[in-house]
């Protein structure tokens, strides 16, 4: 019966979304039918609140389950056989997965666990527990059953027309399918915690574009490609995204010239705000997105960044406000941006960086300081220059 690949798919928070849960559901299936493009012979469907990966068989499982693992909204993933929906037949497969657990694993103990999703099936859930355990005793002569701390843990899902066996549940990421959240423009620079943040923001289901600042010349081309990297690193994850490229030196330039040294930091920090929230208003999104963790940096305090709110109108997210650097860096390791972030190429937050830069910004001092600027003339420059760059997944 199992001429294919078996992977059994649970989703998450999709399953509390009521009446919108079909909707939540074909998104997530649109979305690993898309991550699993790159295979030949790939079949996802959606039964019963539960979604079926079929894959040919030529194809490693752990590939498909790599893959799979990616989609926002996977709780865990499944490898499992199928087999007809009668005790005699279940009792069989049971056996027959089990010898195979026994010879690759080594296992000693097992525990079955049943469920019988077709309340029709003349055979309640502890009763099959029982009847498959029996059957995988009499078949594995090797095997015991230890309730409390067993090797193996003996899935059996009954249902009405096909069940499935399998023994491991593995962790997806969670969240919620990408893109029924809305749209986000994430202000990604080359460090450790905006592609961090982006990562965050698309698994609660919300669509990504990105804009990049870069201080061309004293900012070099491999400081943006080190930026192109890690955003083709998070495509994987938040699909194909447009990426905006704007130079920031002639606004430096002009905020060196006429506001005091520290000050620096957060009147760039504001223009950046403002040219982020002009591009995203063209492009369709309905925030903002930046790595900012509370306290960081001087540009970070609880001060600074309610000044640079006051910079523009549209919502601000910061995923990452209450978390410290380990907790960011962790994260970083898990979606594989870390190693890129740590690449030492400069940015453009480190050109002409106030030797004391202010920690406790007054908004009324700042913006007396900004009448020297025209900054309206500044933004539109800056937003007519930008460049657009595709950013792919990574392969």
């Amino acid at each position: 019966m199992n001429e294919k690949n078996i992977f059994i798919v649970r989703v998450g928070e999709t399953a509390l979304k009521g009446e919108n849960k079909p909707f939540f559901e074909r998104m997530l299936v649109e979305r690993i039918r898309k991550l699993l493009k790159r295979f030949d012979g790939v079949e996802v469907t959606r039964k019963e609140g539960l979604i079926f990966v079929h894959s040919d068989k030529s194809i490693p499982q752990e590939d498909i389950i790599k893959w799979v693992s990616k989609a926002f909204g996977v709780q865990t993933i499944s490898p499992a056989v199928e087999t007809e929906s009668n005790m005699e037949a279940i009792g069989a497969a049971a056996v027959e997965y089990m010898n195979r657990i026994i010879a690759e694993k080594g296992i000693k103990t097992f525990k079955v666990k049943a469920k019988r999703a077709d309340k029709q099936f003349p055979v309640q859930s502890p009763d099959i527990a029982k009847q498959v355990g029996a059957s995988v005793l009499k078949g594995c002569k090797v095997l015991k059953v230890d309730v409390h701390d067993p090797d193996c843990n003996l899935y059996v899902n009954v249902r009405k027309d096909v069940s499935y066996i399998y023994q491991d549940k593995i962790k997806g990421f969670g969240g919620m399918p990408l893109g029924t959240n809305g749209k986000g423009l994430v202000l990604l620079s080359g460090g450790i915690d905006s592609p961090v943040a982006t990562f965050m923001m698309a698994r609660r289901g919300m669509a990504i574009e990105a804009i990049h600042f870069h201080s061309f010349p004293y900012t070099s081309e491999r400081a943006r490609e080190k930026v192109e990297d890690l955003a083709s690193q998070l495509a994987v994850y938040c699909s194909r995204f447009k990426m905006h490229v704007v130079n920031l030196l002639p606004i430096q330039e002009e905020i060196v010239k006429n506001c005091p040294e520290e000050e620096t930091t957060i009147h760039v920090r504001m223009f950046m705000m403002r040219i982020a929230e002009k591009i995203a208003d063209k492009n369709g999104c309905g925030m903002l997105i930046t790595g900012e963790s509370l306290g960081q940096v001087a540009s970070q305090t609880a001060e600074a960044l309610t000044v640079t709110n006051s910079a523009v109108r549209m919502p601000i997210m910061r995923p990452l406000i209450a978390l410290d650097k380990t907790e960011i860096i962790d994260i970083a390791r898990d979606i594989e941006t870390f190693e890129t972030s740590i690449e030492p190429y400069e940015d453009c937050c480190t050109v002409f960086l106030p030797k004391h830069p202010q920690t406790k910004p007054r908004l009324d001092r700042i913006l007396d300081s900004e009448k020297k600027l025209d900054i309206e003339a500044l933004v539109d420059a800056a937003v007519k220059s930008e460049e657009i760059v595709d950013i792919y997944p990574k392969k």
